[in-house]
């Protein structure tokens, strides 16, 4: 039985190199590939085009942008753009960034429900080839359309999908999104909650839960030798917990640690301070919040996830043979 799976790129890979990992990965039945935006490293909105311009049948999602830093009419007009180049296969995957991170490039992340809000109504209404006047707290257009005057001018199929951690954003994007895209570094049990806030949600706007579509990141690290594929997640997760304290939180990590680990991580990090401070991640969080080992293993912590409600695991190779991660998970 044939079942829904994607790949996730970030930047732990040459960009040229994820070229060859999206045509492997359509070649063996993955559904999507989405690129990350996160770090101020790799725009996601190149990469996706590339993707989609090697590709014939997968789908490229931006896995997420931030609602903050692109005009309205230009995240609509990149959007636009992009399902010129592959019709139907593109996702907007969109999320509201996080501290400390938007606040060191002077964006203040007030009334993120409003905003986020506001964007996907504006661009949804612009997506569907709609004139648009809006005037709320966070986006003021008069009169605007995406101006095609050479190429098609019917409504675009792109898919709005927020990246929801907490519980608030959750539940709005069970009420306006199309899907949410579920965060890694969580444990399966989180999607308990998840699940919950997403339904409570449909059902302000006249849905269910079925009707929302809910991938989920799930970080995976494959090797045959089950320490090595471990000890690359480590890192990883050094990293994140250090940098995106969102992260965590939903993953049930204490402040001491997260302290401990951003007292020895500057900013940007250096790779030998990752190491100096990868002790600290225990063994037991490694397997309650990713997908490590060998290929068993890794295929059977993201059963789990599908089992809570993920419906399309987004595979995050946080290093080591990209390929093996997509043959050990290949549908074809």
């Amino acid at each position: 039985m044939t079942e829904r799976v994607a790949l996730y790129l970030q930047d732990a890979h040459d960009l040229r190199d994820g070229l060859d990992y999206v045509r492997y990965a359509e070649q063996r039945g993955f559904e999507a590939v989405w690129q990350a935006e996160s770090r101020l490293v790799r725009d996601a909105i190149v990469p996706m085009a590339a993707y989609a311009a090697v590709t014939e049948r997968l789908k490229v999602g931006s896995g997420v942008i931030n609602n903050w830093t692109r005009n309205i009419g230009l995240l609509a007009a990149t959007f636009l753009t992009l399902d010129d180049l592959a019709p139907d296969r593109i996702i907007c995957g969109i999320g509201a960034w996080w501290d400390p991170l938007a606040r060191n490039v002077g964006i203040t992340r007030r009334k993120p429900l409003t905003a986020m809000r506001e964007t996907v109504e504006v661009l949804r209404r612009l997506l569907n080839m709609e004139r648009v006047t809006f005037h709320g707290e966070f986006h003021q257009v008069d009169g605007i359309e995406l101006d095609v005057v050479h190429g098609r001018r019917e409504p675009r199929n792109v898919p709005i999908m927020i990246g929801a951690t907490g519980d608030k954003m959750m539940e709005m994007t069970g009420e306006i999104a199309d899907g949410v895209v579920l965060n890694y570094c969580v444990p399966p049990e989180y999607n308990d909650r998840a699940m919950e806030l997403l339904e409570a949600g449909a059902r302000k706007a006249g849905r269910n839960l079925e009707d929302i579509d809910r991938p989920q990141l799930v970080v995976c690290s494959v090797d045959n030798d089950r320490e090595r594929a471990i000890d690359t997640t480590r890192e990883l997760l050094t990293q994140y917990l250090a940098q995106q304290p969102h992260i965590a939180k939903a993953s049930g990590v204490s402040d001491a640690v997260v302290e401990k680990i951003q007292s020895i991580l500057g900013w940007p990090a250096t790779h030998e301070q990752i190491r100096k401070a990868k002790h600290l991640v225990p063994d037991e969080l490694i397997h309650k919040i990713t997908a490590s080992g060998t290929p068993e293993e890794a295929r059977a912590k993201v059963e789990e996830y599908r089992k809570r409600g993920c419906t399309c695991p987004i595979l995050y190779p946080v290093g080591g043979d990209v390929k093996m991660l997509i043959d050990t998970f290949k549908q074809v």
